[in-house]
C-alpha cells in the first residue's frame, strides 16, 4: 500500500521548478501523511468493529450490604479498629412480574449521582440511551423530594450519607440510592455513576471548558464552604472552578441587592442539566472522537462506576453517530406539593412520575403501573 502511494506521489508534479532537495522533503512529508492517515483510519474502523454494544445486564438479585442504620444516620460514624460484620441482602431490581424477555433491545439506563464535599446527593438523575434510535432522556429528580418515611433525613439529598454510614462506605451508599431511586422509578438502572468535584473538573477541563448562557448575575459569598461565587449574565465561557459555581448557585445573600434564581432548587436542576448538555455538545465534536481514551481514562480515575472499560468505550463511540439538538432531552419531576408547615420536603404525584417514566427511562416492553412503584406522599 505505501509503495503505491509512494509511486503515486512521484508521478504527480504539483512541485513545479522547486529545487531537487525542496522536492525531496515535500515528498517524504506527503508520504508520511498519508501513511499516518491510513494507520488512523484503519484504527477507527477496526475499533468500530471490535467494539460491540454490551448487553442489556440481566434482572438478577442485586447482592449489597443490608441497610442497618446507626442511631443518627445522617452522617456516617467512624468505629475505629472495632470489627464490623458483613451483612448483605438480595434486592431484585424490577418489580417481579418482571423478567428478561421484557427488556427492551439496545435499551441501557443509568444512575448519575453528583456528590458534594459533605457527601450529601445534591444531584440524582436517571439517564436511558437507545441505541436503535439513538435517543437519549434524562429526568432530574430534585434533591429534596422525600423517598422514606420514616428516616432520619427522610430526603433523597440524605440517601448516599445515610447507606455510606456504619462502616458501609461508598457501596453502601450507592446501594442506598438505588433503594430509594427504585422506589419513585420502579426499577434499578442498569449503571450507576458517581461524579465527585474532582471528577466533575476533570471531565470540564478535558473538553476545554463549556459556554453557558447565565440567566441572572450570581453572586454568594458563604465563608463556612469556602465559597465565593460571582458569574456575570449571558454567554460565558466556564472553567471546571465556574462551571461548579454555576451548579451550585441556588440564591443570593439576604440583602445583598443581588437577585436569586426565580424557582430556586428547580432554576438549579435546570442549570445542572444545561451542563450536563453542553457536555454532550461539545463530545459530539468531530475532534472528540480522538479524545475518546482520554475521557475513559478520566472514569476509569476519577468517576465511580460499575461501567467497564469496554462498556465505556461503546457508549463514547456512540456519540460519534448520535446528531441534532434533540439528542438528549432532559426533564424535571416536578413535586405536586411542599411539606407543611414550613418545609424544604417536596413530594412528588405518583400519576406523574408513572407518565414520565414509561414515556422516556422505562426499559422494558411493558408500561409500568402504579403497584409497580412505591412514591412518598406524606
Amino acid at each position: 500500500m505505501f509503495d503505491k502511494l509512494r509511486n503515486r506521489i512521484s508521478q504527480i508534479n504539483i512541485f513545479g521548478n522547486m529545487p531537487r532537495r525542496t522536492r525531496i522533503l515535500l515528498k517524504s512529508f506527503l508520504i508520511t501523511l498519508l501513511s499516518i492517515s491510513v494507520v488512523v483510519v484503519v484504527g477507527i474502523i477496526f475499533w468500530n468493529r471490535t467494539v460491540v454494544p454490551p448487553p442489556p445486564p440481566p434482572l438478577d438479585y442485586v447482592r449489597r450490604p443490608v441497610e442497618t442504620p446507626p442511631p443518627n444516620n445522617d452522617y456516617p460514624i467512624d468505629n475505629g479498629d472495632e470489627e464490623v460484620e458483613e451483612k448483605y441482602e438480595y434486592f431484585w431490581p424490577a418489580p417481579e412480574r418482571f423478567t428478561d424477555d421484557d427488556r427492551r433491545d439496545d435499551f441501557w439506563t443509568f444512575l448519575i449521582i453528583g456528590l458534594n464535599q459533605r457527601l450529601n446527593s445534591n444531584v440524582v438523575m436517571v439517564a436511558s440511551y437507545c441505541g436503535t434510535s439513538r435517543e437519549a432522556n434524562l429526568i432530574s429528580i430534585p434533591r429534596d423530594v422525600v423517598v422514606h418515611p420514616t428516616r432520619t433525613g427522610r430526603q433523597l439529598l440524605s440517601s448516599y450519607i445515610a447507606g455510606s454510614g456504619g462502616d458501609r462506605g461508598r457501596a453502601g451508599g450507592i446501594a442506598q440510592v438505588q433503594r430509594d431511586v427504585m422506589n419513585v422509578v420502579g426499577f434499578i438502572p442498569d449503571y450507576y455513576v458517581v461524579i465527585d468535584y474532582e471528577a466533575f473538573f476533570s471531565i470540564i477541563d478535558a473538553i476545554g471548558g463549556i459556554d453557558i448562557d447565565v440567566p441572572i448575575r450570581m453572586r454568594y459569598v458563604d465563608p463556612y464552604q469556602d465559597l465565593d461565587i460571582d458569574i456575570q449574565p449571558g454567554m460565558q465561557h466556564m472553567d471546571s472552578a465556574t462551571a461548579l459555581d454555576f451548579v451550585r448557585f441556588r440564591q443570593s445573600n439576604r440583602n445583598s441587592g443581588y437577585p436569586s434564581l426565580p424557582d430556586g432548587d428547580f432554576g438549579r436542576t435546570r442549570n445542572q442539566q444545561a451542563v450536563i448538555n453542553e457536555v454532550v455538545n461539545r463530545l459530539l465534536r468531530p475532534a472528540s472522537i480522538l479524545q475518546v481514551p482520554e475521557f475513559v481514562n478520566i472514569f476509569n480515575e476519577s468517576v465511580y462506576t460499575n461501567l467497564t472499560f469496554s462498556n465505556m468505550m461503546y457508549f463514547a463511540l456512540e456519540l460519534n453517530h448520535v446528531r441534532g439538538t434533540d439528542a438528549l432531552t432532559t426533564y424535571t419531576l416536578l413535586p405536586a406539593r411542599s411539606g407543611w408547615p414550613a418545609s424544604s420536603e417536596e413530594f412528588l404525584s405518583p400519576q406523574a412520575v408513572l407518565e414520565l417514566v414509561n414515556q422516556t427511562v422505562n426499559p422494558f416492553d411493558r408500561e409500568f403501573e402504579l403497584r409497580d412503584i412505591n412514591v412518598v406522599t406524606q
